[in-house]
């Protein structure tokens, strides 16, 4: 991991306060039950120290808070449908930037930098902004190696492949070069080939 600015371990501290609020459990790497969204984002900042260690110190936080306290607006809340599906996201969006800029403020951070994250977070520019980039590559191989088969144990193979279809052109280059050297299981990365075949 990379050394940790005083701030950088307070916003840290602050976001995984806030995330282990999450009623969701989930086994970490050694079997223990974790509140969810702590477990994502720990897994977000190693994922990200392990690809880019010499990555910004506002794209370590936007990883960190990624997912903040997601669970607090439901999928269910929206309608079940693919605009339903994009309003909740875009709403989602924009509640983690919010909370995240409210906890960088607690952290001591300035105002531009608090923006950069907000901005990293709406994943604003995607395509024109390398961190954005970087960042996007990082959710994509922490969604490939840990929740990828989980996901595709509840859906049909259809849906699962195009998922991955979906996933493969916002990485980049790299992106897809480090997913293919994930530790996939043979299922998985069965999936994976015939999706991208």
């Amino acid at each position: 991991m990379p050394s940790q600015t005083p701030p950088l371990a307070e916003a840290f501290r602050l976001f995984d306060a806030a995330n282990s609020a999450d009623p969701n459990l989930e086994p970490n790497e050694t079997g223990e039950l974790v509140p969810k969204e702590v477990l994502y984002a720990q897994r977000m900042s190693a994922c990200l120290a392990r690809v880019a260690p010499d990555a910004p110190e506002a794209v370590q936080l936007a990883a960190r808070c990624q997912h903040i306290r997601r669970w607090s607006i439901p999928r269910q809340d929206f309608p079940m449908t693919r605009p339903g599906y994009h309003q909740w996201r875009n709403t989602l969006k924009k509640y983690h930037a919010e909370l995240a800029g409210q906890l960088l403020a607690q952290a001591g951070y300035a105002p531009e930098l608090i923006t950069r994250v907000q901005e990293l977070v709406q994943k604003l520019r995607l395509k024109d902004d390398p961190e954005v980039q970087l960042l996007e590559d990082v959710i994509c191989l922490v969604f490939l190696e840990y929740y990828f088969l989980p996901f595709a144990a509840q859906h049909p193979e259809e849906k699962v492949l195009e998922i991955v279809q979906k996933t493969w052109p916002k990485m980049t280059a790299r992106g897809h070069a480090l997913a293919l050297q994930l530790p996939f299981s043979p299922e998985a990365r069965a999936l994976v080939e015939k999706a991208l075949a």
